[in-house]
């Protein structure tokens, strides 16, 4: 009766562990701690080595009632849920006697160790790409949003160009695209199975190593045994957390070009007033910028933990454990809650296009266009234009005026005077109508100029925008995909689980 009391206890896990793998993620990551994963590997271990003969038949049911014994016992309110092996197998010997120290066999706490981190370094990976999907969601419909919104673009901290804001968003996207491709990719590395190698040379056990790692989800074995205890632990860790911290720095830029538009008396980028800023004890007018405050931090706390377990793994011999410790994994955990706040800040922010205008045009920002106008039509070597170009700057400037405000017979003997010692055929008249000088110096008309792939031009940014979406509907199937194989192999382990709890 009690074997079959435990028999339905697993197969009802069996159900909720299946329904819920691809739902309420967060919490399914947060239940599978080092205790949940001792369990796994026992229940794949009773199973293998039941298999394979290295446990009689005769005593694998009660070894295996043992283990539910544990999971139940553990699940409970204040329950034991120990971390370390040694201290794990005490419980189950409590339950089925010496006996149970047999799903030890060809097993060593290194490879338990380097396992345990790869398969919740597996969840960690996968919740983190489904977050970073979800702020890649948000860029896009923003952008959708601002294909029109000219916006002033800066390079050394000072107006450039202009751009349009979903030119702007759209580089983000690209970038984060790289990192869920380096994260696909680190996952095929990641995805590789070291339980049975022992501590690190095998053992005299016929151990199906690939049953093993079928029954627990992983794609293969990492086959070298040596490194699958030893060192993949510490490189693949140090790869994931390096892609975590490529993230920051994105996600830094970003944050940082947001906090430079809210130091302005006038910005035309600001958060939505609530949940996202804060008041001042003192002060009245203060607006804080809350989220950006939370994800710059968030941030820096990725970065930091990324080089910290770099400088954890630097200059240790093979065998110990510094490398195979928690600290990627909290990495990880980091970088999802960032990007969780950081797709709160893209909910809230508020863009002002008209505002974001009048920056550009009290600015010098499209006189590049005007040299390139002048090459393109007047066939003036662009030094020349460009020459022309920072003089009618320097005027400008000097006058207090904007570029719009001019006049164009100032323009005109400006032209003259400092085109003149450059000799051309062409002679020192300025060789555009006013209406075309006019034209050059707006954002609107170096924007609609943008001919090179990848311009702020709106047909460059919508095919680009097409493409992003496709490369994202790409990853969230294989997001999907992932965690589907691993529901099915968690399924399909706690099946086979369930026919040892209820053998004789």
């Amino acid at each position: 009766m009690a074997g079959r009391g435990l028999m339905r206890a697993v197969l009802v896990g069996v159900l909720v562990s299946t329904a819920g793998a691809v739902c309420a993620q967060s919490k399914a990551t947060a239940a599978r701690d080092e205790f949940f994963w001792l369990n796994e590997f026992n229940k794949a271990a009773a199973v293998m080595t039941t298999e394979q003969g290295i446990i009689p038949p005769a005593m694998s049911g009660p070894l295996a009632r043992g283990v539910a014994k544990v999971i139940e016992e553990g699940d409970k309110p204040g329950g034991k849920r120990p971390k370390d092996y040694l201290q794990y197998e005490v419980l189950v010997v409590a339950q089925s006697g010496p006996d149970a120290s047999r799903l030890h066999s060809g097993r060593s706490r290194q490879d338990i160790l380097a396992t345990n981190r790869r398969a919740m370094l597996r969840d960690r990976v996968l919740e983190l790409m489904d977050t970073h999907d979800t702020v890649r969601g948000k860029l896009q419909a923003l952008a959708a949003n601002h294909i029109k919104t000219i916006v002033p673009a800066y390079t050394n901290g000072v107006q450039a160009q202009p751009t349009t804001y979903a030119h702007y968003l759209g580089a983000y996207a690209a970038a984060f695209a790289r990192d869920a491709q380096r994260l696909r990719e680190a996952y095929a590395r990641l995805n590789l199975s070291p339980l049975g190698s022992a501590v690190l040379g095998t053992s005299s056990f016929p151990i199906d190593r690939s049953r093993l790692a079928d029954l627990l989800g992983f794609a293969g074995v990492a086959e070298n045994s040596y490194d699958a205890t030893q060192l993949g632990t510490m490189d693949i860790g140090i790869e994931l957390d390096a892609i975590a911290a490529n993230m920051a720095l994105m996600v830094g830029s970003f944050v940082q070009d947001v906090h430079t538009q809210y130091h302005q008396t006038e910005p035309w980028l600001l958060l939505q007033e609530g949940a996202l800023t804060h008041t001042s004890s003192i002060m009245p007018q203060k607006r804080n910028p809350t989220v950006l405050n939370q994800v710059r931090l968030q941030a820096s706390t990725v970065v930091g933990g990324a080089a910290m377990y770099m400088i954890q793994s630097h200059n240790v011999p093979p065998g110990m454990p510094d490398s195979k410790r928690e600290q990627s994994q909290k990495t990880l955990e980091d970088a999802t809650q960032m990007m969780i706040q950081f797709g709160r800040l893209l909910d809230g922010l508020v863009v002002n296009p008209a505002r974001a205008l009048a920056e550009v045009n009290a600015e010098y920002s499209t006189t590049t266009e005007l040299a390139d106008v002048l090459q393109r039509e007047a066939d003036v070597p662009f030094r020349a234009g460009h020459h022309f170009a920072s003089e009618l700057v320097t005027f400008g400037r000097a006058n207090k005026l904007k570029p719009a405000d001019i006049a164009f017979k100032d323009a005109q003997r400006i032209y003259a005077d400092s085109i003149a010692h450059f000799k051309l055929p062409q002679g020192s008249t300025l060789p555009l109508t006013e209406a075309r000088f006019r034209e050059s110096l707006s954002a609107q008309g170096m924007i609609a100029a943008s001919k090179g792939i990848g311009g702020p031009q709106e047909a460059e940014v919508r095919r680009l925008q097409a493409q992003s979406k496709d490369r994202l509907d790409k990853d969230r199937a294989w997001l999907k995909a992932a965690r589907q194989k691993l529901a099915e192999a968690q399924a399909g382990l706690d099946k086979a689980f369930a026919k040892l709890v209820a053998a004789p």
